[in-house]
Parts: C-alpha cells; structure tokens; sequence
C-alpha cells in the first residue's frame, strides 16, 4: 500500500495549513503547493539533480524520515518532483525534479538573495567567473532589459 501512495499523484492539492484561506493571489497559489521550510530545502537539494532518500536525509540537515517522505509524497503529487524506483526489494525510489520544480529555482534564487542581504551568517551567491555577488532583478522580454525599482508601480497581474 505504501508504494501506491507515493507513485499515484494526488488528485487534489494538499494544503500545509487547512485553515489558509482560499489562493486569492499568485503567492497564495505558491505557498498552498510548496509552503513550508522542508519543501523549499528538498527542491534546493534536488536542483543538482536526482537523488535517493537517504542522499535528500542527508543533504537537508535536519529533517526527520517521516517528514521526508510525507514531503516527498506533497511535492510529487503537486507534480513539483517525480519518483522512479530503483530496487523493488525492498521497494526504494530516486526522486527528481520536474518541469514545474526546475521553475521553481528561479523563486528560490531571489529568496537565496533576499536571506543573504539580510543574516549575516549567510554568504550570498557569487557569479563564478569574477565572484562579485550576483542580484536578482526583474527583466522584461519584451523590453529587453532589467526592470528598475522605479517601474515596479507599473507591474501588474495579468
């Protein structure tokens, strides 16, 4: 029974707080499917690609075997990460990210920014080739360019 519960994706989403209102906006939205600590430090760990139980135990300091596979189990079946079994006996799986997951660095890096700036214990991200701490902005495809802090009023939901 257990290996049917973490292959079948969940029909409905599962939200970490019942008592959240509805998603009446796009961060509600986010945080319904992805909302707590652990979710955002699994998908970080899985960024550089597929790993096993025991390697997202021991990449995401911290947290508990039954916290991990209930995560497991929510982010699989909001389809932010799939499974693929490795062994049949005992049953063990290896988790990846998929499409919807790997659009989820780019939300992550600005929160990795955000958290940089302000503790001091946290080393910001370095751009390799010269080290200078990157920034995170907002660029407009269309426009071609950063949009500045100035233009911000101007953004609006579609």
């Amino acid at each position: 029974m257990r290996k049917l519960l973490l292959q079948q994706p969940l029909s409905r989403p599962m939200p970490y707080d019942p008592f959240m209102a509805a998603a009446d906006s796009p961060l509600a939205a986010a945080l319904q499917r992805v909302g707590d600590r652990w979710s955002l430090l699994l998908i970080e760990s899985l960024l550089s690609g597929p790993l096993r139980f025991n390697e997202l135990q021991a990449s995401v300091t911290g947290i508990a075997p039954n916290i991990l596979a209930d995560r497991l189990r929510r982010l699989e079946g909001e389809r932010v990460l799939s499974s693929r079994p490795y062994s049949e006996r005992p049953p063990r799986s290896v988790y990846q990210l998929t499409g919807e997951g790997h659009e989820l660095a780019s939300a992550l890096r600005l929160l990795a920014d955000w958290g940089s700036r302000v503790a001091r214990e946290a080393e910001p991200m370095r751009h390799e080739a010269c080290g200078t701490p990157v920034e995170a902005r907002f660029f407009c495809p269309t426009c071609a360019r950063a949009v500045e802090p100035g233009e911000t009023d101007q953004i609006r939901r579609v």
